[in-house]
């Protein structure tokens, strides 16, 4: 037996000839991809790339025009939205998605009783707000935000605003968490915050990232996807996308960094 050999971790989330139409327009177009348990997976691409249409197809928001998503071997891309994220998949987004006018323990409150709609209803009222706030209290601690618990959420920084949204998404209990922009509108101390967040997040779950500072994309990725024009251009590690020379003709034809 060779002890050397590496294991690759198991497939959680799989798209296979996803394709997503507006009318002529192709949005995405055959696009076949592996997302790993315990793993980072970064998208990148110029903007109008696909990249945000794949994750809400992954997340069910969109429906593909054609093709398959995959999720622990079921398929799920007839279901409805809403069984998605009981399924365990997670989306934040690039505009911050939070009750400003809630505390931060109310916010992640809210995401779990979505998570687990009428599964509370048998449990009495007290009891009840009880699991609501344990699960939601994980999830604070998480994110380093258990001292902003009974905060309100307009009250804190935008750094905090961010990593409150991420904390709402793990209270849904997920495997997969898909992460559009976090770091949106951050300077570089708040980013890395989320930087050292994510690196201790893909420990435990299934991470499929978009963001545009590739910086951070580079730091934390397993395995990156470059996608141009709805296109899968290439996926590999970091250090293979980055030398591909068909990435530094997309990114580079006018002399600019690779973006």
């Amino acid at each position: 037996m060779n002890n050397n050999v590496i294991l690759e971790s198991q497939v959680i989330l799989e798209t296979e000839g996803l394709c997503k139409y507006w009318g002529g327009l192709k949005a995405l177009d055959d696009i076949s991809l592996k997302f790993h348990d315990r793993e980072l997976h970064g998208i990148v691409g110029p903007n109008g790339a696909g990249k945000s249409t794949l994750l809400n197809l992954l997340c069910g928001h969109y429906k593909p025009t054609s093709g398959r998503i995959v999720h622990e071997g079921a398929p799920i891309d007839a279901i409805k939205p809403y069984a998605f994220a009981r399924r365990g998949i997670g989306r934040s987004f690039q505009k911050t998605n939070i009750y400003p006018n809630a505390t931060c323990l109310e916010n992640c409150s809210v995401a779990v009783q979505r998570r687990m709609g009428g599964s509370f209803n048998f449990l009495r009222s007290r009891h009840r707000q009880e699991v609501l706030e344990e699960i939601a209290t994980e999830a604070l601690e998480k994110v380093g935000l258990l001292s902003r618990r009974n905060e309100v959420a307009a009250h804190i920084s935008y750094g905090e605003q961010r990593q409150l949204e991420i904390a709402m998404v793990l209270a849904t209990s997920p495997c997969v968490l898909l992460l559009d922009e976090p770091m949106a509108g951050m300077g570089h101390e708040e980013s890395q915050l989320i930087i050292e967040l994510l690196k201790q997040l893909k420990q435990e779950y299934c991470i499929v990232l978009v963001e545009h500072d590739m910086d951070a994309v580079f730091e934390l990725s397993d395995k990156l996807t470059v996608m141009v024009d709805g296109q899968h251009l290439t996926t590999g590690t970091v250090d293979r996308v980055r030398d591909d020379p068909r990435v530094k003709e997309a990114y580079l034809g006018q002399g600019d960094e690779v973006y």
